[in-house]
């Protein structure tokens, strides 16, 4: 394990320079090279700043060796999903999983869907357009949570988007330990397309 290697490699995922990671952490781009060289190691502060810059768990930034997981994305397939109504919700805040979820669960409960089918099926994907700068800067993402509607369900409680998704072929790829770093799942998202391009735009 390398904690300055593991620094390089969040860094090269992220795509910033070591100027650029200097300006962010406050400090010289000679320590972020001697980070990286493990001539030296970031103060706790420091520390704790890499982790929420690269979403990336203290302890996996420091104990793991990131660079070697080679087989981090499975082969993608192909399933059809049949048509779905969904009520959802998107938030873009610093950990916005953890808050449009609970913004949902309180939803489902108050809305009396809960009542109606107890183990109603709650999805979420990353919401993709959040510009570059507020999470560099900011430390923002984006994230959709939402409830698939079982039929017969009606509700007016305000509070959510209510949407019909259509039976769709859906390309499906499986990420080993997404979280171990937020650019996992975006570079799922990039392999998809890389996908979808090649079966099926001439």
């Amino acid at each position: 394990m390398s904690l300055g290697k593991n620094i390089q490699y969040l860094r090269k995922q992220k795509k910033i320079t070591q100027e650029q990671l200097a300006e962010i952490m406050s400090v010289s781009r000679q320590t972020i090279s001697r980070w990286e060289a493990d001539d030296i190691v970031p103060e706790l502060n420091k520390l704790v700043a890499l982790s929420d810059m690269f979403s990336c768990k203290l302890d996996i930034m420091v104990k793991e060796d990131l660079s070697t997981s080679d087989k981090v994305y499975s082969e993608i397939t192909v399933k059809k999903v049949k048509a779905f109504q969904m009520a959802r919700y998107v938030m873009l805040t610093p950990n916005p999983e953890n808050d449009v979820n609970a913004y949902m669960d309180n939803w489902a409960h108050r809305s009396g869907l809960l009542e109606f089918q107890p183990d109603a099926m709650r999805i979420g994907w990353d919401f993709p357009y959040v510009p570059p700068e507020m999470h560099t800067r900011f430390g923002i993402h984006g994230y959709v949570a939402a409830y698939i509607l079982p039929e017969g369900f009606e509700t007016n409680y305000p509070g959510v988007e209510f949407a019909n998704q259509e039976e769709a072929d859906y390309a499906v790829i499986t990420i080993c330990n997404p979280f171990v770093a937020v650019d996992r799942i975006r570079n799922g998202y990039k392999k998809i397309l890389t996908f979808f391009r090649s079966k099926w735009i001439l």
